[in-house]
């Protein structure tokens, strides 16, 4: 499935409401879409310009609903499917695996790795998703290939 607008990626993201995700093995269940809030809002405090970053934190439970029924695939699968919305960076970045000749992309992952771990036991208000659409709405336009967004 491959997203074309920054509405039907929204509409994936409020599905994650109340998913119970276990992010590690025995870890504590969280909610995928509280998580992904937090996870985005603490990249934002981080990195304040690097609004690419942090929409991979952000877009990442939308796998469980792309493939719920295989984990081990999810990443690739939300990759796959926002990578035309948002960017190949973006798509790397859920996906976790960092792209040859690329600097700094390894500090990506372990900000974004550590942005998911202190995500799942901070307590604070993230905000609400709609926060996020006019950050999703620029990278969507910047990304399209026609260079507008639907």
């Amino acid at each position: 499935m491959e997203l074309r607008s920054v509405e039907e990626l929204m509409d994936l993201l409020y599905a994650c409401r109340g998913a119970r995700d276990i992010p590690v093995p025995g870890g504590a269940p969280v909610d995928a879409y509280d998580h992904a809030l937090r996870t985005a809002a603490l990249l934002r405090r981080q990195r304040p310009a690097d609004k690419e970053l942090q929409v991979a934190g952000l877009v990442r439970p939308v796998g469980r609903l792309l493939q719920p029924a295989e984990p081990a695939t999810r990443a690739d699968r939300t990759a796959d499917a926002v990578r035309a919305l948002l960017g190949e960076r973006v798509a790397g970045l859920v996906r976790r695996r960092p792209r040859h000749g690329l600097q700094g992309e390894e500090d990506d992952l372990l900000a974004l790795r550590t942005a998911d771990e202190e995500a799942r036991s901070a307590c604070f208000d993230a905000g609400i998703l709609e926060d996020w659409r006019t950050v999703l709405e620029l990278l969507a336009a910047r990304n399209s290939r026609l260079g507008a967004v639907e």
